[in-house]
């Protein structure tokens, strides 16, 4: 599938089409508002993964009034259970595919802001249950945005893709939001799918030029590589080495050469935050595609963070995660992927704080603080409050 995105960008003086050769630095970064967030209603699906688990902590810490509604964590452990995330919140656990509970449960949390967070999130898995990667990325988008007509009160809808979403062409410069969709696996493919779902909702039934009568906005929104404390996922880079260490094992690492935009989860949930105020204030203006990813030198190598992820562990008095390279036969991943967040950077005021290093050593001070059995609810709030006060790129 090869589909060009919806709201193409007008092609730069100097540059390929749809492509910026510079980044505007945009207005200075600002942080998603406690004035606005307190008290608002909030619906979010996959609260029990890793990037719903921790944006629901945020949810919490701004004083929105959270409702989840999620399969059991994926997990043994999992950052849901550790970090109390549903003393915090309403927390139903069901299948999203089932549209008749997941309405009663809209209904009762009357939402204002919806986030569809439930998601098949792993490349190879999309290789070993291909069926589930688009019943879950494709069909467990739907049935919200079928929900939400029906949902009077709900403003603003933030659909969460990934940078996969993209058709890769290996380039060494970022895509940028207009670039075409594609995807050479069935998760890269499902996510696309997932966004022209996404753009087909919006033009069919929240079309900005009815939007006096529905008063919904819809975006999507395509991260990087996100890493962070609380990933056990099967499969991420960063969970493998830190299984390993605890369990005495040398985990296997495939492809230590390629680039991937690597960033700590609070990036572009940072983003998320910022974006859904935008579409409940200002509508569809903000109803479109939008990347959050990393800045261009934390596009790195696997191998690179591996060594980081090692020396980070060191220098907290641990023994360094073993690792050795995979040379078993592996299906086809991107080699080379990174994501033009100009947009981000000019419209919402977002860009990223923490470099590559910095969210290295924050995930290894996490896994520790867990070793040595640490409060990881308050942990985690503790990180959210110390992004919220760092500058961009603090390392």
């Amino acid at each position: 599938m090869t589909a060009a995105a919806p709201l193409p960008n007008p092609s730069p003086p100097g540059g390929r089409a749809g492509h910026s050769t510079s980044v505007p630095a945009g207005p200075l970064t600002v942080n998603p508002s406690p004035d606005f967030w307190r008290g608002r209603r909030v619906f979010l699906t996959g609260h029990t993964g890793f990037k719903g688990a921790w944006l629901s902590l945020w949810l919490q810490h701004l004083g929105a009034k959270v409702s989840g509604y999620a399969l059991e964590p994926p997990t043994e452990p999992n950052l849901f259970h550790l970090g109390r995330v549903a003393a915090g919140m309403d927390s139903r656990i069901a299948d999203i595919r089932d549209l008749p509970p997941l309405q009663e449960a809209l209904a009762v949390a009357h939402p204002e802001i919806v986030f569809p967070l439930a998601a098949q999130p792993l490349v190879r898995q999309g290789y070993r249950a291909p069926v589930d990667a688009y019943a879950t990325n494709v069909m467990g988008t739907v049935p919200l945005l079928e929900a939400v007509p029906h949902r009077p009160g709900v403003r603003a809808a933030l659909i969460p893709t990934s940078d996969k979403c993209y058709d890769n062409q290996e380039w060494v410069w970022g895509y940028r939001e207009n670039e075409p969709l594609g995807g050479r696996d069935p998760y890269s493919s499902s996510k696309g799918c997932a966004e022209l779902v996404t753009a087909a909702y919006r033009e069919a039934f929240f079309n900005a030029a009815d939007q006096a009568r529905h008063q919904v906005a819809i975006a999507s929104a395509r991260a990087g590589n996100v890493i962070g404390g609380g990933d056990w996922a099967q499969d991420p880079l960063i969970p493998d080495p830190l299984r390993g260490l605890v369990r005495g094992e040398t985990p296997p690492i495939r492809a230590p050469q390629a680039i991937r935009p690597w960033q700590h989860v609070l990036e572009p949930l940072a983003g998320y935050l910022l974006l859904a105020e935008r579409l409940y204030t200002e509508g569809p203006a903000f109803g479109e595609a939008w990347n959050f990813g990393p800045a261009d030198d934390d596009a790195q190598p696997v191998h690179h963070l591996i060594e980081q992820l090692r020396a980070a562990w060191r220098q907290g008095g641990g023994a360094p995660p073993p690792w050795h390279v995979d040379r078993q036969p592996q299906p086809h991943e991107a080699h080379h992927l990174k994501l033009d967040c100009a947009k981000a950077r000019s419209r919402l005021g977002w860009q990223p704080r923490w470099s590559l290093t910095a969210a290295i050593h924050r995930i290894a001070a996490w896994h520790q603080a867990y070793l040595e059995g640490a409060d990881m609810r308050s942990r985690s709030l503790a990180e959210i409050r110390d992004y919220e006060q760092d500058r961009p790129n603090h390392a």
